[in-house]
């Protein structure tokens, strides 16, 4: 089994109000960025990561070559697009030199540091025996209200159906990269991979995750995280 990875690194931070990229954000000295990528590297099975970055980026060249004695030849870099899943499909497209169709493909969200290794090693256990491919989650736990658009309370939603998403997610290389093709032709909006297949026709599988895969998204989650990876640091994750 080959397995590649993909992790989009282009956004620019909009809902956090830094002057600076999410993923250049540091925890404990560390940038977001180099923790994710610490921990897919960790992972002996992925043979390259494709890191997709702003075509703006004016920190890459120094974070690259500040990188390159720790990770070596595994580290491919590509411009991203205007969206998400735009940048993902142009990680996609630069594997396409080096990768098969039925190769699996792990898309990690850049400022989602505090992924376990053991989660991501579950998750490529549990998708490699699935015809489709599948993503990290996490149960909703607390109760969820439907509102209106003046924030009134509509209905109370049955939650246990409901998970949260998170990242990685793995999918058969060829797969992914039809249907994210096909949202872009579209003209449709998607998320996350998983969406993409989902438009396609494809279902993909849950594999449960653990909670503290937290996406910094506010100030507030920084310091969450890093708290997160000192617990952590006990399992022996890598910081």
């Amino acid at each position: 089994m080959t397995i590649w990875a993909v992790l989009p690194a282009a956004g620019i931070g909009r809902r956090m109000g830094s002057t600076i990229p999410k993923q250049y954000l540091c925890i404990d000295g560390v940038p977001l960025l180099l923790h994710a990528l610490r921990r897919l590297c960790a992972v002996d099975e992925i043979q390259k990561i494709v890191v997709v970055i702003h075509p703006e980026d004016s920190r890459w060249a120094e974070f690259e070559i500040s990188i390159a004695e720790e990770f070596g030849n595994r580290i491919i870099t590509v411009m991203g697009g205007d969206e998400r899943f735009h940048s993902v499909l142009n990680g996609l497209n630069a594997m396409a030199e080096f990768a098969d169709k039925d190769d699996w493909v792990l898309v990690h969200d850049a400022v989602r540091p505090c992924v376990r290794t053991s989660d991501i090693e579950n998750l490529i256990s549990k998708v490699s025996l699935h015809s489709i491919g599948g993503l990290l989650g996490s149960a909703v736990d607390n109760t969820l209200k439907k509102v209106d658009a003046d924030l009134t309370v509509i209905e109370t939603v049955d939650r246990e159906s409901y998970w949260n998403a998170l990242t990685p997610q793995m999918f058969r290389f060829a797969q992914l990269k039809e249907s994210i093709e096909c949202v872009v032709a579209s003209g449709e909006q998607v998320t996350d991979e998983a969406a993409a297949m989902e438009v396609a026709g494809f279902k993909p599988v849950m594999v449960a995750g653990s909670k503290d895969n937290i996406k910094i998204t506010v100030d507030a989650d920084l310091v969450l995280a890093s708290q997160i990876l000192k617990n952590q640091a006990s399992d022996n994750e890598p910081r």
